[in-house]
């Protein structure tokens, strides 16, 4: 796991460090805008295909978007009565609620997954994401972020989870599996050729996110209850839930460590278009991203202490 998060950390460095160099005189944000693009709408989609159309699809994937719902929810609650305790303003609570709620579960968790546990962990990414956090964040997370910011409106909810290339690879994919329709070496090859960028151009596009100017000094008292939630009570609180629903060993502390991911980065687009408080979304992001990188090991070498 130690040399698994030096290599993250180093894609993560060269994000950073294209950030502040800004190499053949290109902005960090254009940069950024174009990777993610890409992975967005051609590579992760891709990798949905070819890891969905053969993945062991039954009753574990009911159970994960179950454990990923009740992560979800926990944070949602536990992040709303944090920010009614210390009375932060609406865009506050908002940008909270979702630095709180959702993880980053696919940009960050699937490289740790795949790289921690091995290909067959991919599949627990993608569900935990597009079978519970997608679905959440489009609907009750931009229905709270819409209602506490000051932004635009919110939109139907199907019509935002319609526009998102992953999910309708996703529904693809399952139905080519329960179908039993065999993929063809000619378009698992082509598959297997786009999904090779995903991890590396992800963790590539964090660092670009990483911000240290937007984390000020004064919203450290504010970071301290996000980290904490998210880093350690939801993922405390998705243990509890995947134990009950009888996941043990890896497929236990791969769950959960998806739970333990950092703030996702797409939060930072819903916090703008809302009006929420961007500036601590971003220093939530970098902050916990950060952290993570201690943390993930701690929880790892204690889930499969758990184990045995």
């Amino acid at each position: 796991m130690f040399e698994v998060i030096l290599q993250m950390t180093g894609l993560l460095a060269c994000g950073v460090i294209w950030r502040v160099l800004k190499p053949g005189g290109l902005d960090y944000q254009q940069t950024r805008s174009v990777l993610t693009s890409l992975v967005y709408y051609v590579m992760l989609p891709a990798l949905v295909l070819s890891v969905l159309w053969e993945a062991q699809l039954g009753q574990n994937t009911l159970l994960i978007a179950l454990s990923a719902a009740a992560g979800v929810i926990a944070g949602l609650l536990l992040s709303f009565l944090t920010c009614r305790a210390c009375k932060s303003s609406s865009a506050q609570t908002g940008a909270i609620i979702l630095a709180v709620a959702f993880p980053n579960v696919t940009y960050m968790g699937l490289p740790v997954m795949e790289t921690t546990f091995g290909s067959w962990a991919r599949g627990v990414a993608i569900q935990y994401d597009l079978f519970a956090c997608t679905p959440l964040l489009f609907t009750l997370g931009i229905l709270i972020a819409s209602r506490l910011g000051s932004g635009e409106r919110q939109r139907s909810p199907f019509a935002e989870l319609l526009r998102i290339p992953a999910l309708w690879a996703a529904i693809l994919a399952v139905l080519l599996n329960l179908t039993a329709v065999p993929m063809p070496s000619l378009i698992k090859g082509w598959l297997q050729l786009l999904e090779r960028g995903v991890v590396p151009l992800m963790l590539f596009s964090i660092g670009l996110s990483l911000d240290w100017q937007q984390t000020r000094l004064r919203e450290l008292p504010r970071l301290l209850p996000i980290l904490s939630l998210r880093l350690f009570v939801v993922p405390l609180i998705v243990l509890g839930v995947t134990t009950l629903l009888g996941f043990t060993g890896e497929w236990r502390a791969a769950i959960v460590m998806e739970a333990a991911m950092p703030s996702m980065v797409l939060g930072i687009v819903i916090s703008d278009r809302f009006k929420l408080d961007v500036s601590l979304y971003a220093s939530a992001v970098t902050v916990t991203t950060l952290a993570s990188l201690f943390t993930l090991p701690l929880w790892y070498r204690w889930l499969m202490s758990l184990h045995g």
